[in-house]
């Protein structure tokens, strides 16, 4: 699917992706959601997040923390708060590390709270994008705090895309626990 450019593009994608996430994890073996992630074996598999996250509560809770960032710099800036959309003390080029604090952050919350934290972070993100319009979204420069890009590519960013590398991690890992049986 192409990367959305319209608002009703947008918010049929962010639905649909999440569905489709729904479905990938309700179809999980018990063997799936208990095995710990592991690419160690695939050289193709370099990237920073193969490592750090070990199972799917990991993954649900990116996903909520990235869309908390969104929700969080959206309404701050609504509010006249001049905010970048990573905080203090990350940026772009640190944003790993990040990362890596969510991760830790959510050590002790079970796989339960993530999705529910998910779920109802997926609500707020969609509802929020609903309040703007089309041209707010997708037409750079409206808003000052955006910079350069136009809003909804955060938001296409932090949804629609976000599940797809969700539900790209989690194939990978069934996968492996079905090559391993």
């Amino acid at each position: 699917m192409a990367r959305p450019t319209t608002k009703a593009g947008l918010m049929a994608a962010a639905t649909d992706n999440y569905r489709k996430l729904n479905v990938l994890i309700a179809g999980m073996t018990q063997k799936e959601l208990t095995t710990d992630f592991d690419f160690a074996g695939d050289g193709k598999k370099k990237e920073a997040h193969w490592r750090r996250d070990k199972n799917l509560r990991d993954v649900l809770i990116h996903l909520y923390e990235w869309h908390r960032l969104l929700l969080n710099w959206v309404h701050a800036n609504q509010n006249g708060e001049e905010q970048a959309f990573i905080p203090q003390p990350y940026n772009w080029r640190t944003y790993g590390q990040m990362n890596a604090a969510f991760w830790e952050k959510h050590q002790g919350t079970s796989l339960e709270e993530a999705k529910e934290m998910l779920e109802k972070s997926h609500n707020e993100v969609l509802c929020l994008a609903e309040t703007f319009s089309n041209a707010e979204l997708f037409t750079k420069g409206v808003f000052k705090w955006v910079g350069t890009s136009a809003l909804g590519s955060y938001f296409v960013s932090n949804t629609s895309s976000h599940y797809d590398w969700a539900m790209k991690k989690l194939k990978a890992h069934i996968k492996n626990c079905k090559e391993k049986e």
